[in-house]
């Protein structure tokens, strides 16, 4: 995979001490890792690289909107995403990025990617299971949401106790239990 060039940060001509990157990331930085789960996406991203003479280290911040599609309803919504992600760059004989917070690069190296530790940090803040806000707090009225409440099993066993009563062997069990 081609790195892309906007998230390339030359550090050679810069002093020691603190610098600030901005940037704003969109769809089409998802499309280049071919991640296709985001309608649209409008996050702010802060890069702090501090400068020392040994080492980078680099601090993400970023926040902002992702579009997703509900995993139960399938309704696309703005799901918020914010986070940081902390990170740091050292000197060393060969690249190795086998470490999650620490990167590796070869000795006269004069700038870094940070591509890939934008996309991690991103995805990995996004919960798990994206449930539209309009479920939460009952408000979402959709076809589907219908649907499955009619096909939940509890809906079906309130129709058949309403249809035929209760069967009286579960009555003489229930009194067992509270025959303590």
């Amino acid at each position: 995979m081609r790195d892309l060039k906007e998230y390339t940060i030359p550090f050679i001509g810069l002093k020691l001490g603190e610098h600030h990157f901005d940037f704003i990331v969109t769809n089409k930085f998802f499309e280049h890792f071919e991640y296709d789960e985001f309608i649209n996406t409008d996050i702010k991203l802060d890069v702090l690289l501090n400068k020392k003479t040994t080492l980078l280290e680099f601090t993400l911040d970023f926040k902002g909107d992702v579009g997703v599609h509900c995993d139960v309803t399938n309704e696309p919504f703005q799901q918020p995403v914010e986070g940081n992600y902390h990170f740091i760059v050292k000197f060393g004989e060969e690249f190795d990025d086998e470490n999650e917070d620490l990167l590796i690069i070869p000795h006269g190296s004069y700038e870094v990617n940070i591509q890939q530790f934008i996309y991690e940090s991103i995805i990995l803040s996004l919960p798990t299971r994206r449930v539209h806000p309009g479920i939460e707090n009952g408000t979402l009225k959709s076809d589907i949401l219908d649907k499955l409440e009619e096909l939940s099993v509890k809906a079906q066993n309130e129709d058949i106790e309403s249809q035929e009563g209760t069967d009286p062997r579960w009555d003489s069990l229930k009194k067992l239990l509270n025959d303590k």
